[in-house]
């Protein structure tokens, strides 16, 4: 094995799982987000040089796949659907995060969730996400505090319902 092979081994068997969650936390399919990353995987592998001195290279195989996931919506949203078989599988389980959690992301914007995907399960700095957005780090610490406030708003609120299934009307 060669020197590139083995280190994009060593980067692949440390990154695939964190880069799944990340995908997963943002599309909410895990299917989906297992084929965006192993596309974004295959891409890395193929420019594994340029990828490899990149500063943060899981955030871009995290930026790849969801950039791969927009290119497959533009590209079915041209197809015509079969009957039911075309349905969306759901996040279910196995993708290590909480239900209630990957319901609240879901509901994110999209840049918040990018947002919260790189700041979070990549545990990015304010730099490095906002060159992998391209966009200004003073945007990236405007989305990640609304994302946060929602996220906290809508998980106080589930916990809340859990807590009290029956509530008591109010007159």
């Amino acid at each position: 094995m060669s020197n590139d092979e083995t280190a994009f081994a060593e980067f692949f068997q440390e990154s695939w799982d964190p880069c799944l969650r990340a995908v997963a936390a943002s599309t909410g399919d895990m299917l989906l987000a297992e084929d965006q990353v192993a596309e974004a995987f295959a891409r890395a592998w193929v420019s594994w040089r340029k990828v490899s001195r990149h500063p943060a290279p899981r955030a871009w195989v995290v930026r790849t796949a969801l950039n791969a996931g927009a290119s497959w919506w533009r590209r079915r949203a041209r197809e015509l659907p079969l009957a039911d078989h075309d349905v969306a599988a759901p996040g279910g389980p196995g993708t290590g995060l909480d239900s209630v959690v990957l319901s609240a992301l879901r509901r994110l914007p999209a840049r918040q969730r990018e947002v919260i995907v790189l700041r979070v399960f990549l545990d990015l700095d304010i730099e490095t996400t906002a060159k992998q957005l391209a966009i200004a780090p003073g945007t990236v610490r405007a989305h990640l505090s609304r994302a946060v406030t929602a996220l906290r708003t809508e998980l106080a609120q589930a916990n809340t319902t859990e807590a009290d299934p029956c509530p008591t009307p109010t007159r």
